[in-house]
């Protein structure tokens, strides 16, 4: 192994963290971002705090590695030659498409590294390159800023719209708006350029529309989408034989998009007849897709959807095990780059994953590994691990190519006892009880209730 001695002990108690930080340093050095902080701003400069030093201040916070910015800032405050007022006004003028230009450069990056590594999951339809589309409505903030603190309503920061590479498992785009109202539709037009020949795009109903369906088909890609009742159809035929799955009865027909009574294109229905309602009531799931049947039959485009949660589980990673709504960052500039942080972040712990695939195997590590432990134990350890070890011991990571890197994230992906992070999955949920309305007391001793308990019922 290429690491100093002074690793050894971090290596042999938690090499999960030093597989973090290692990556960091190596997909993410710190003139490789001023570099791109000079080459994207457009009214920013730098003058004394550079860009690298607000990603890394940010990094603390959304890693959990600090509560807050204030508390990352008094970390750093021997590093940094500014006062926390600086900091808090460069948070409030990070340029959208800087914070976007961060999240598209970790993904190369990373993804590189994962390719590099062998630790790609298996294509979900061989021939194209599947990209998943959601939004998410950052939560609200504090109510901080003077023109907030009137409103009883809560102040929303901002919207994105996150594409996700379900291959390598990260993060790949983003698109931000500040406006934390906008709805997702009205960013459709902006969301086309990204589309690419050779696409297979998966996105719920928001983005059925007339105008994103012909985008994405004029540029030689393909889409599964789920139909939004706005979206007036003609049939063409009646539907098929349905054939039973997992979760439904699957049909098929072919339809034409209708607007103004005039076809604009013909389309593939897929219908899914639910066993379980969905969370919203619907007992069925109707889909509109261009991808040739020969490809991909009705069967086969109702499991792609279904597969589209995985955005839903990288949300909630966010939200749950990276901090990427900081509440107390009111700005939408500075709310959305945190959140662009924590997409960096976890653009990182996609290549620990991505090791761990291609040293104990895919099908181990979504049956049985935990997002959850992974993102605790590198939360736990990073504080010491980074007093421990000076800063200078990481430019090891900086000066490794790719092959190299690959090869020290395997070995150190070897040496992880995966029985710490497993999985526990979730017991059905209890019907809740009964609420005891209590009108003479407003509390109650547990004791006595635990006593109660131990009484023979009558």
């Amino acid at each position: 192994m290429v690491l100093d001695a002074i690793f050894d002990r971090f290596v042999q108690g938690s090499p999960l963290s030093v597989m973090v930080r290692g990556t960091l340093e190596h997909a993410l050095p710190s003139q490789d971002l001023d570099a791109l902080f000079e080459r994207t701003a457009q009214q920013q400069y730098t003058k004394e705090l550079l860009f690298s030093s607000l990603v890394d201040l940010m990094g603390l916070v959304v890693c959990g590695v600090q509560p807050h910015v204030q508390a990352a800032f008094r970390d750093r405050a021997e590093q940094l030659p500014v006062t926390l007022k600086s900091v808090y006004e460069k948070l409030q003028r990070v340029e959208p498409a800087i914070s976007t230009e961060l999240v598209r450069f970790t993904a190369d990056r990373c993804g590189a590294l994962i390719e590099e590594l062998g630790g790609c999951r298996q294509d979900w339809l061989p021939g194209y390159r599947v990209k998943i589309v959601d939004g998410n409505r950052l939560g609200a903030s504090q109510h901080r800023i003077r023109e907030t603190r009137s409103h009883s309503a809560a102040p929303l920061p901002g919207l994105s719209l996150v594409l996700l590479d379900p291959a390598w498992g990260l993060p790949i785009d983003v698109l931000l708006c500040e406006n934390g109202h906008a709805q997702e539709r009205s960013l459709l037009e902006q969301l086309l350029p990204r589309v690419e020949a050779g696409d297979l795009w998966l996105a719920d109903r928001n983005f059925c529309t007339v105008g994103f369906l012909q985008g994405i088909a004029n540029r030689w890609a393909s889409f599964v989408i789920r139909h939004h009742a706005n979206l007036s159809l003609e049939a063409v035929g009646d539907w098929g034989p349905e054939a039973e799955t997992e979760t439904g009865w699957v049909a098929e027909r072919a339809v034409r998009v209708m607007r103004d009574g005039q076809a604009e294109m013909g389309l593939r229905c897929i219908r899914v007849r639910l066993k379980r309602k969905t969370r919203d009531g619907d007992a069925e799931v109707v889909l509109l897709s261009n991808l040739p049947p020969e490809g991909a039959d009705a069967v086969a485009v109702a499991g792609l959807y279904r597969r589209r949660w995985t955005i839903e589980t990288l949300f909630q990673e966010l939200t749950q095990h990276l901090g990427c709504e900081v509440n107390t960052l009111g700005y939408p500039k500075a709310a959305l780059f945190a959140f662009c942080v924590a997409l960096a972040a976890y653009s990182v712990l996609a290549v620990v994953k991505a090791a761990l695939r291609a040293v104990h195997g895919e099908e181990v590590m979504e049956a049985e590994v935990s997002g959850y432990y992974l993102a605790l134990e590198m939360t736990r350890v990073s504080g010491g691990m980074m007093i421990a070890i000076p800063d200078e011991y990481w430019e090891v990571f900086r000066e490794l190519g790719r092959a190299k890197m690959a090869r020290l994230l395997r070995e150190l992906a070897g040496r992880m006892n995966l029985a710490k992070y497993r999985k526990h999955p979730r017991k059905p949920k209890k019907p809740a009880a009964k609420r005891i309305n209590d009108p003479k007391q407003p509390h109650v001793a547990t004791s006595e209730l635990l006593a109660q308990r131990k009484q023979p019922s009558s």
